[in-house]
């Protein structure tokens, strides 16, 4: 299975996202998206990662872990599952979309 890199187009270099910078704030769990277009940025380093949405199934509905027949992607200090050609990260009890 391939994996795919759904990093935003820009980095903390190019433009950081704060008060002022002219996108929306929104308050996802312990820190805050940006509204960027159709989605949303969510700082992650030195890069932001891309927050479209919250995944098709909770945590409840199916759990990502060792055995759960998904492709297991390091992602700084958590594992994001490919799914379906995206990327489940989580996010207490759901997925978010990277």
């Amino acid at each position: 299975m391939t994996t795919i890199d759904n990093h935003a187009e820009h980095s903390t270099a190019e433009h950081e996202h704060g008060t002022g910078c002219g996108h929306e704030a929104v308050p996802h769990g312990d820190h805050v998206d940006y509204v960027h277009g159709t989605h949303h940025h969510a700082l992650h380093g030195d890069h932001y990662d891309e927050h479209e949405s919250v995944a098709e199934h909770s945590t409840g509905q199916h759990a990502h872990g060792s055995g759960c027949g998904h492709e297991a992607v390091p992602h700084g200090d958590h594992v994001d599952y490919v799914h379906d050609g995206h990327k489940h990260a989580p996010h207490g009890d759901h997925y978010d979309e990277h």
